[in-house]
């Protein structure tokens, strides 16, 4: 069995991502529902993303989103993220909100269309130089909707295409992260609809191409702890976007819908070495009805709840019940970790490290809510397309 020291080790040394876009509005296709005190500009995004990180302790990093978070200095940015303790991590880029797009970015048949999408591609490189990020985050909405309507082969090589161009133009010590989704907008062909795909470009490219999985971004039924083993043993899991679905890709707080899945999750990730390899743990979340940081900062404890049941896994137990066939034994030694009750464990963790033992309750006596509202009058709330 893991020793508490252990578990405790593993568990302060996680950090989790949490993206710009969570901190402001943001819905469904039906409404955004604006609340006070949302942050106006980039800088009051990052100022949201320290109160996370200051209650937590395990966030201590936020994705970009370009345009959303377009500036003009990108070194002040990252300097602004810094004297907050933060650091900016994944650059995403947005090649799906631009007229042009329509029938596609970097599959588009229309040449200029392609080299426009690749143009911004190429510029959140140059981002990342300035920011001093890893990680370019790349996401295509590319697909058709009708039979006929392009020829699906030559739209995987301009793909292929755009990948290599900015592969090529990636720093020595940078990533390109590859993300499919299984539809949306796209309801005939998605030019990166599942693991295989994304994983067959990224093979093709690189080591420094990767995977990221997206947790709702499947059909449903799909095994994606599998998914998660696989690409962990073949080296090629470079992230993951945390988040719960109960119809498609609704983007909530990640363990909302099925908890028992993300323990699943992120045994397959601690049983294959992923907690320290550079596998980049992301929040892809977008909070519509409920308070943003408080949110936050549950779906972070969400993730260090189901890792640290991962952790708890009797390995030598699991695994002597697997060679002898024993496989109502097998299942009770995972059922035995997943029903352990880890708030107590997590709790001296956080205090060990000088923080509240209950984050939320931290948060709440903080005033941050009261004092944004208060002080962020007037100007454009972020939010999608802002």
């Amino acid at each position: 069995m893991t020793e508490p020291a252990t578990v405790k080790a593993a568990l302060t040394s996680q950090s989790i991502e949490t993206p710009s876009w969570a901190y402001g509005n943001s819905g469904t296709r039906f409404k955004v529902f604006a609340r006070p005190g949302v942050p106006r500009t980039p800088q009051e995004k990052l100022d949201d993303a320290a109160k996370v990180h200051e209650f937590t302790g395990a966030a201590p990093t936020v994705a970009l989103h370009i345009p959303w978070d377009t500036v003009d200095d990108y070194a002040a940015l990252a300097e602004h993220a810094r004297d907050r303790g933060l650091t900016l991590g994944t650059v995403n880029a947005n090649t799906f909100q631009d007229d042009d797009f329509r029938l596609g970015s970097v599959c588009h048949p229309d040449p200029a269309v392609r080299r426009k999408a690749l143009d911004h591609l190429l510029a959140c490189v140059d981002i990342m130089d300035a920011t001093g990020s890893r990680d370019l985050k790349l996401w295509f909405a590319d697909g058709t909707n009708y039979p006929g309507q392009d020829d699906v082969r030559e739209r995987q090589d301009r793909l292929a295409e755009a990948l290599a161009a900015v592969y090529e133009r990636l720093g020595d010590d940078q990533r390109m992260l590859l993300e499919y989704k299984l539809f949306e907008p796209a309801f005939y062909t998605t030019d990166v609809p599942d693991w295989g795909t994304a994983y067959a470009h990224c093979l093709k490219l690189g080591p420094r191409a990767q995977v990221v999985v997206d947790t709702g971004h499947h059909a449903p039924g799909t095994n994606i702890e599998f998914i998660v083993a696989t690409l962990l043993r073949e080296g090629r899991l470079g992230a993951f976007d945390f988040n719960s679905r109960f119809y498609a890709d609704d983007d909530l707080m990640v363990g909302a819908a099925d908890p028992f899945q993300l323990f699943r999750i992120m045994y397959e990730v601690v049983r294959g070495g992923g907690l320290t390899a550079d596998v980049a743990f992301m929040l892809d979340q977008c909070h519509n009805i409920e308070e943003k940081i408080p949110a936050i900062i549950r779906s972070v404890m969400n993730v260090q709840e189901a890792t640290a049941k991962a952790l708890l896994v009797d390995r030598e137990a699991l695994v002597a019940a697997q060679r002898t066939g024993d496989v109502l034994e097998a299942n009770a030694v995972l059922m035995d970790a997943y029903n352990t009750d880890v708030r107590p464990l997590l709790a001296e963790v956080r205090e060990e490290q000088g923080l509240d033992g209950d984050p939320m309750a931290a948060y709440r006596r903080s005033g941050w809510a009261t004092k944004t509202a208060e002080e962020r009058i007037g100007g454009q709330q972020a939010g999608w397309g802002a």
